[in-house]
């Protein structure tokens, strides 16, 4: 009964991505928007979510090492395999478009350099780093949205963001000022 149950999974996974990506296609091409933009979001998104389930259920129960596992394990197996793979069954490989290479992949090497002083301090990722790490993903997924529709990210949230740290600024230095 398990293997029938394997085989039912492995054919929804393989029904289930073959949607996703014909949806994200139509909807990129609906709403006028790069593919690259709803891959780098809604798709990520959704291919993450129980990624995300996994490693907040772990750190929950206490399972530290499973949590970090989860994500490091499925960022190598993404760059190392999916990404192998999908070159390879292309029949042109895959061509990096130059808006990932301008913005996206700098970005991604930037937030794995981000990551270093995090595993030299104590090898420890406080819920600060963590909430900062989410900051800086709403960031990049707020630009790409934005960037998309115009100049609001120059005059919506890169102001938001400054008020923002300038609150928490102020918030924090209020808080170890003495009585």
């Amino acid at each position: 009964m398990t293997f029938v149950w394997l085989v039912a999974g492995l054919v929804l996974l393989v029904v289930g991505a073959d949607a996703l990506a014909k949806g994200a296609s139509r909807l990129a091409a609906a709403a006028g928007i790069s593919p690259l933009v709803i891959g780098l979001t809604i798709v990520a998104f959704g291919t993450s979510a129980p990624e995300m389930a996994v490693s907040v259920g772990a750190a929950w129960s206490g399972q530290a090492d499973l949590a970090l596992g989860n994500v490091v394990g499925s960022n190598l197996f993404n760059i190392l395999s999916v990404l192998s793979l999908s070159s390879v069954a292309s029949p042109a490989g895959i061509a990096v478009p130059e808006a990932a290479m301008m913005f996206d992949i700098p970005v991604m090497i930037g937030v794995a350099l981000a990551c270093l002083p995090i595993f030299f301090a104590g090898y420890v990722i406080t819920r600060w780093n963590g909430a900062l790490f989410l900051l800086y993903y709403l960031a990049y997924t707020a630009y790409l949205i934005l960037a998309t529709f115009g100049s609001a990210m120059l005059w919506f949230v890169i102001p938001l963001t400054a008020v923002m740290l300038a609150v928490l600024a102020f918030r924090f230095h209020r808080s170890k000022w003495p009585n």
